[in-house]
């Protein structure tokens, strides 16, 4: 982490001007582009009889366009506009705000089974007993669509739509009426945001509809809710039952994502509709550059939909494993890592010296040879553009090079299987995919369309060495791949993927972000007819399953972990049932140590897992849960220094601070996780303190008493140590202090030490990391 944090902070407290030369178009200068507007909505003149009316009535140029009107988790409507027009908007006594919109992107079956969830009568298939599978709740999936026809989203023995469901499904040509059903029960699409930048959408690559051309909404939507399947597999591999995590929960898929990503005037929309139309949960695998909260439509989106009682899950990203990467940070937002499971695909590389090389793949199709040796080469190595050829980008691969042979290819730039197609296109018979760097080992599987495996970056340099001292000996360079199918109980698991999206929290680093990890590692789930597995586009092979990774991945399994704790527990809110998921999860793997990170091999920490693994069962019966209201995150941004316009921006009504300073700093938030900053102005000694109120949601009369895991060098003590109650719903608190000794760092530095607080009554144990951060300012 070292100099990262203070740098960013540094970064993000400097303002940079710049003034265009004058030889900068001014027309340049007026592009339209898309604008979010806050307004203030009790304010309509009765003289307009719609909000529609009275927006439309604000535009006053005839190039502007509106978009999208909001009013539900926001209130106001967005358009393309010029940025003059934009400046002219806000000067209008009524517009709160006006901010530009961002284009996100997606964070691109055994794992009920692992999370201990598979459909039993023994005491780990509880969860879904006690819940009914969640057949009452609804999960929106915003994301890229659904392929409906898959068996993942059946009707079969679901009773009849909610009462409650408000929304519909929104029919077109490739999307009739029967593509819905008591299971699908709503589908949307929103397309403004993306066709106002892009232009008119190509209808022969995508389908302007709810149903998905990519991919990715089908799987996190099967992930998240699909029914029991079986037999399921992707090419042979990971046979087996396909599952979601709350089978009988009901789905509505807002289609927001399209081929040049996933615009926020049209994320914005979704949320509004998904709240309106019903939702008990969103499902939000898409993320996009973090930016203060009043600023984000995302954060603002999830804090209307948390304000209306709905839960929302959305993926951390994937640009681990370097710290500061983690995104979708807001506190009203349960933020999703990835972890492994026990299951992998291995494929290993045999060389000519005898030398076994470990990797991973998803191949099915004509294999290399039987007990024969090919030539290996590294792309890289041939004469001409190196570092394009090294990457195997399109057209960088010389025939004669790499004409029936084994060709080593680094990972970057373009997709994995997409280099495949590159050596195969040239004459290839295979490809040994070597991670960089920053890659580290952490390895993930493809659906390859030549037989192609992965390796580590270690093992990497080990095959580029070997081909080197090859070339020097005058004895070619040979290897093979053996393909080995799916291997279970594979220990350690789970395991922090090296791409999940690390701490600390760029925001607010009082706020320890991700929350959780959940399995995102080579995940079975349903895919779409017209995309082959490989999701290239010469991929013409079907698959009814297909495998992912990414912690778009393991945002839905947390998803349809909170409808099925919804529907145990109907009068939790969101905040409650994101508390009991983080203080049962465990951070111990399969082998009974701390969880390992993939990219390194070392022990992980929580800026890497948060409060761990999530842990469905413990999850039904927490003991104590961190509750929060509406007013909690408005003394949390009020201690945050927002001003209480741009609170309002955020939470849609006037803010009061005055309540705040009772509510001390930052870090009073009653979250359950606690993480303390100190900056070291020369000072030797330094202290915080946290309070925190705990609802009984266990045993009427419970005594907890608290066992405290210091991080090391630090002082942590917990008043009342112990916590009698009386009855559920009775609340308690108590106050936490850290006390810290400055440690020698170099400026600019930071270190990063860990513990925790767990309270205990002998059934439950509810657990609390702390994390504490020196910095060295420069």
């Amino acid at each position: 982490m070292s100099s990262l944090l203070l740098l960013f902070f540094l970064l993000c407290t400097t303002t940079s001007s710049s003034s265009s030369s004058p030889s900068t178009n001014k027309n340049e200068a007026e592009t339209p582009k898309t604008f979010i507007i806050k307004v203030q909505y009790d304010a309509k003149p009765s003289i307009f009889p719609t909000h529609k009316h009275w927006y439309e009535s604000s535009l006053s140029s005839a190039s502007a366009t509106l978009l999208h009107t909001y009013d539900t988790v926001f209130h106001g409507f967005s358009a393309k506009l010029t940025p003059s027009e934009a400046l002219r908007l806000k000067t209008l006594p009524h517009v709160l705000a006006v901010f530009s919109e961002q284009v996100r992107h997606l964070h691109t079956t055994r794992s009920p089974q692992f999370l201990g969830l598979k459909s039993s009568s023994d005491s780990a298939g509880l969860l879904l007993k006690e819940s009914d599978f969640g057949s009452d709740l609804v999960i929106g999936v915003i994301d890229t669509g659904v392929w409906p026809e898959r068996q993942s989203f059946n009707d079969r023995d679901l009773g009849p739509v909610p009462r409650k469901w408000k929304g519909q499904c929104v029919t077109t040509n490739d999307f009739p009426a029967t593509s819905c059903n008591r299971k699908l029960i709503g589908a949307r699409f929103f397309s403004q945001g993306y066709e106002s930048t892009n232009g008119k959408m190509n209808e022969t690559t995508e389908f302007r509809s709810p149903r998905d051309s990519d991919g990715h909404g089908t799987h996190t939507a099967s992930i998240a809710a699909g029914r029991y399947v079986s037999p399921a597999s992707t090419l042979g591999y990971a046979s087996g039952v396909a599952a979601g995590m709350a089978p009988k929960a009901r789905l509505a898929v807002y289609k927001v994502c399209w081929n040049a990503g996933c615009y926020d005037s049209d994320i914005l929309a979704a949320f509004d509709s998904a709240v309106s139309d019903g939702v008990d949960v969103v499902s939000l695998s898409v993320g996009g550059v973090v930016v203060p909260y009043f600023l984000d439509a995302i954060a603002i989106a999830a804090f209307g939909a948390s304000d209306h009682g709905v839960f929302v899950s959305a993926s951390a990203g994937n640009g681990g494993p370097g710290g500061l990467t983690v995104t979708n940070v807001a506190p009203w937002v349960t933020t999703v890592g990835a972890g492994t499971i026990d299951r992998d695909f291995p494929a290993d590389v045999h060389l000519g010296n005898g030398k076994i090389i470990p990797g991973v793949s998803v191949y099915s199709g004509p294999g290399l040879k039987k007990d024969q040796m090919y030539s290996l080469v590294y792309a890289g190595s041939e004469s001409g553009d190196g570092y394009s050829a090294s990457l195997c980008l399109e057209g960088s691969l010389d025939p004669a090079f790499v004409r029936g042979k084994i060709v080593v290819c680094d990972r970057g730039i373009n997709s994995r299987p997409a280099k495949g197609e590159v050596v195969k296109k040239a004459g290839g018979v295979g490809m040994i995919l070597a991670n960089g760097v920053f890659d580290g080992e952490g390895l993930v599987a493809d659906c390859h369309v030549l037989p192609a495996t992965s390796v580590g970056a270690a093992s990497g340099d080990e095959i580029r060495k070997y081909i080197m001292l090859a070339e020097k000996s005058k004895s070619p360079a040979t290897a093979t791949i053996v393909f080995k199918g799916t291997r279970v109980n594979v220990r350690p698991a789970p395991v922090v993927a090296s791409f999940s999206a690390r701490g600390p929290n760029p925001e607010t680093p009082e706020i320890l972000k991700p929350d959780v990890i959940a399995p995102g590692l080579n995940i079975l789930a349903a895919w779409p007819d017209k995309v082959g597995p490989s999701g290239i586009p010469t991929d013409k092979r079907k698959t009814e399953f297909n495998i992912l990774s990414g912690t778009s991945m393991a945002c839905p399994h947390v998803s349809g972990l909170a409808a099925l704790l919804k529907a145990a527990h109907p009068d939790w809110s969101p905040a409650a049932i994101r508390s009991a998921l983080m203080t049962t999860a465990y951070t111990v793997d399969n082998r009974g140590e701390t969880m390992i990170d993939e990219s390194t091999g070392n022990t992980s920490t929580a800026l890497d897992f948060g409060a761990g693994h999530v842990h469905p069962q413990k999850a039904m019966n927490p003991g104590l849960i961190y509750d929060l209201t509406s007013y909690d995150y408005v003394n949390f941004l009020c201690n945050s220094n927002y001003t209480v316009n741009n609170i309002q921006v955020i939470t849609r009504r006037k803010a009061d601070c005055s309540g705040a300073t009772r509510a001390g700093h930052v870090g009073n938030l009653n979250y359950p996780s606690l993480s303390a900053v100190f900056q070291q102005y020369g000072k030797h000694k330094m202290s915080t303190h946290f309070i925190r109120t705990v609802t009984n949601v266990g045993d009427p009369n419970s005594a907890y008493k608290v066992t405290i895991r210091p991080p090391s060098g630090m002082t942590v003590t917990v008043q009342p140590e112990k916590l009698a109650f009386r009855r559920v719903g009775q609340k308690l608190n108590f106050l936490v202090r850290v006390e810290a000794t400055a440690v020698k760092l170099s400026p600019g530095s930071s270190s990063m030490k860990s513990g925790k607080i767990v309270w205990s009554d002998g059934k439950h144990n509810v657990t609390s990391p702390i994390v504490v951060t020196m910095q060295q300012p420069l």
